[in-house]
């Protein structure tokens, strides 16, 4: 009987959750573990052979002084990135639910820069940072304006800006939940007994909206820790290699320079430190994380 009653649980598992799983382990779990074999060879992509070389790969890896300038610009853009992002989500959603008219529009409008490709995305910008700008620029100052691409605080400003602009749309949804998630008495009981507006928004709504904080902090940081797309197709590094980012290092180190160790020792690095920044991150808001 409890041998059938097992069967039976285990055959009602893998019919709903089965399909989920076995797609989750082919391109989550095994790519994960090859990964990291791989991590232990000198392979380069093509030959049949993959001769083991140890902790090599990892002393290379710590070697790089590329690598380690690449993850410094990329902390850089991320702890920028984050912050806008999130105020300028903040900011969004609280204006498309405070009542304004035509706000279900303004959702849609706002969103939809997350619904395009990040290579498309680049180009779209590139163009508007190379033509559009510098031709506007040029009209107000008589010429001889220069594209902020061309430039290497520019570039990394212009990731950081392009960045914003496509993942506000998203976060802003996250931060609408959690201001529909405050009950509007509470609200009114604050500006009873004497709040203003400001003050109910600090005292009351933000300390109740903290999960939604932490959520849109996090999905942030791991966004911009593995940016690769919008890198490639706006600036592809330039100028100088001043704008590559540790993505698109691990990429080359694999793909174009054939080091597909070193690669994916440098990728389990950069994925050991996108956790624990998000780990720390989620662990350090859920602390103060209140309930209504």
């Amino acid at each position: 009987m409890e041998r059938n009653k097992l069967s039976y649980k285990v055959t009602q598992f893998m019919m709903f959750a089965g399909p989920a799983l076995i797609l989750f382990l082919a391109t989550v779990v095994i790519p994960f573990i090859y990964g990291l074999y791989l991590t232990f060879t000198s392979w380069d992509g093509i030959s049949i052979d993959k001769p083991f070389v140890g902790f090599d790969n990892y002393i290379s890896a710590f070697q790089d002084g590329d690598y380690w300038m690449a993850l410094g610009r990329t902390l850089i853009y991320s702890f920028f990135a984050v912050i806008l992002v999130n105020i300028v989500a903040f900011a969004l959603a609280y204006l498309v639910t405070s009542g304004v008219k035509g706000q279900n529009l303004f959702r849609a409008g706002f969103f939809i820069p997350n619904l395009i490709g990040g290579i498309v995305l680049g180009y779209v910008w590139k163009f508007v940072f190379n033509r559009a700008f510098v031709a506007i620029g040029d009209a107000l100052s008589g010429g001889g304006t220069t594209s902020l691409l061309s430039t290497t605080n520019g570039a990394m400003f212009a990731l950081i800006l392009v960045s914003v602009w496509q993942y506000a749309g998203y976060m802003m949804l996250i931060y609408v939940a959690g201001f529909m998630s405050v009950s509007d008495s509470l609200k009114e009981a604050a500006m009873i007994d004497g709040c203003t507006p400001a003050q109910a928004m600090g005292n009351v709504t933000i300390p109740l909206m903290r999960a939604s904080f932490v959520q849109c902090i996090f999905l942030s940081i791991t966004r911009c820790f593995m940016v690769y797309d919008v890198n490639l197709s706006l600036t592809k590094g330039e100028p100088f290699n001043s704008s590559v980012l540790a993505a698109m290092h691990v990429y080359n180190q694999a793909f174009t320079y054939k080091n597909y160790g070193t690669g994916q020792a440098e990728a389990l690095l950069l994925f050991v430190v996108c956790a624990i920044v998000g780990v720390t991150q989620v662990y350090v808001g859920k602390k103060g994380e209140v309930s209504a």
